[in-house]
């Protein structure tokens, strides 16, 4: 049992961090200095709960995050962002593996694919959200996303087999918007 918890705490964590990439291992690092849900001491994985750790992750997160607000070229800002995300999320989820004992190695794997996944799917959900609105609006797609990563991150410490629901909604996201990219350019072939 406990392997399942360990895994399902990884996927939400790496989730959480594909979402947005910043927040969730500040979450995860700050609940594990307390040893409050998970602790990374005593595995090859403590530094994910060292000062140093966060205090990089929180630097990173400010200049992305000024990055986003001077209308940078956005598209760069989004890979940087998803790149860090997938580092992050395979590296919590590889530390979740060991806070429970078990073999950190297949955590570098899943936990990337569990950040692409979010990134991607939570990535396209706004890209066409924010299509549709203007100004204002607009820009608190990324607070909102903020806070979706943030309680993805709490969920998966607390209640980690709710961390599968999570993937599911990522591969439902995904799904709705291949279909959506499907029916778009479905017009055009008919005008030809």
């Amino acid at each position: 049992m406990s392997v399942f918890l360990d895994s399902t705490t990884g996927v939400g964590l790496a989730g959480a961090t594909g979402v947005r990439p910043y927040l969730p291992p500040l979450l995860a690092g700050a609940l594990a200095r307390g040893d409050t849900g998970i602790d990374f001491d005593g595995t090859d994985w403590r530094f994910l709960e060292s000062t140093w750790f966060l205090l990089a992750v929180l630097g990173i997160g400010v200049i992305a995050y000024l990055a986003e607000r001077s209308e940078a070229n956005r598209r760069s800002v989004e890979v940087f962002s998803g790149v860090v995300g997938v580092v992050l999320g395979a590296l919590l989820f590889a530390g979740a593996l060991a806070d429970g004992g078990s073999e950190s190695w297949p955590g570098l794997i899943g936990g990337a694919v569990c950040a692409a996944l979010g990134w991607r799917a939570v990535g396209g959900l706004v890209e066409r959200a924010r299509a549709r609105l203007e100004g204002g609006a607009a820009a608190l797609l990324t607070a909102y996303a903020d806070g979706v990563a943030l309680l993805l991150a709490a969920i998966a410490i607390f209640v980690p087999p709710a961390s599968i629901l999570a993937i599911a909604a990522f591969l439902v996201l995904l799904l709705a918007g291949r279909r959506r990219e499907g029916e778009k350019y479905a017009g055009l072939r008919v005008l030809r």
